[in-house]
């Protein structure tokens, strides 16, 4: 990280004027199409309680569907239909394309939402943190902040936090804003991974997708829908073995 910190301002320019080349170049894909809240399940598989398993999926434009045409395919259907192989499920998406982590808790807040508590939640938050160079200081607070309110207010007691994606792979980043951006990445990580580490509800979601152009969307950027697939897996695998 420190060869990460001593080429920034020498590359600065050289970056800036990459990020406005992509930006550019890159095709802007829209959010997934499809209901946002719903249930899922049959009355077959509901647990001696009675109670449906109340589902929160937040956060950016990975979690908004993007790179994928419909949230049946996201991973919000994806991990929802998993879920609700086992139990009845109400569930409900909020998230939105370019949000960063605080921007994202700031939408949760100002959204209606279908529960007054949920039992977990899946977040997708970090990559808009990277590019708009949130400080680690600021991306920490933004973490405690998010987790309080979950937990908190939403009487959540079981947050799965996404890992920011390997952006050093990113097909649609040149070099060196790739190298830049992933060494970014991968520290924000590193401050996702200790926080998770630090409180007992929250579960860092730590998954390698194979960077093979069917779990790439069309942009090279987003998650494909067979790359939401492997994560919506993942995500039902750490939830049923953290609920046994």
């Amino acid at each position: 990280m420190l060869l990460h910190k001593i080429l920034l301002p020498v590359l600065a320019p050289l970056l800036l004027l990459q990020g406005k080349l992509v930006r550019a170049r890159t095709p802007h894909l829209p959010e997934a199409e499809g209901a946002r809240q719903g249930q899922a399940g049959s009355e077959r598989t509901r647990p001696a309680s009675g109670k449906e398993l109340r589902v929160l999926i937040l956060g950016d434009s990975a979690a908004a569907g993007v790179g994928c045409d419909t949230q049946q395919q996201a991973v919000t259907g994806q991990w929802v239909a998993q879920l609700s192989q086992t139990t009845p499920v109400s569930w409900q998406l909020v998230a939105k394309s370019s949000l960063t982590c605080a921007q994202v808790l700031t939408l949760l807040k100002e959204t209606q939402l279908t529960e007054s508590r949920f039992d977990v939640v899946l977040v997708s938050v970090g990559v808009n943190d990277v590019t708009r160079r949130t400080s680690t200081s600021q991306w920490q607070a933004d973490l405690e902040a998010m987790s309080r309110y979950l937990n908190e207010h939403l009487g959540v007691s079981r947050i799965l936090y996404t890992a920011l994606p390997p952006m050093h792979k990113f097909p649609a980043l040149p070099q060196p804003l790739r190298w830049m951006l992933g060494q970014r990445a991968k520290l924000l990580n590193q401050y996702l991974a200790q926080h998770c580490q630090r409180h007992n509800y929250t579960h860092y979601l730590n998954f390698e997708v194979p960077y093979e152009a069917q779990f790439i969307a069309a942009d090279g950027y987003h998650p494909s829908t067979a790359a939401a697939e492997l994560w919506a897996r993942t995500a039902a695998e750490a939830y049923s073995e953290e609920n046994k």
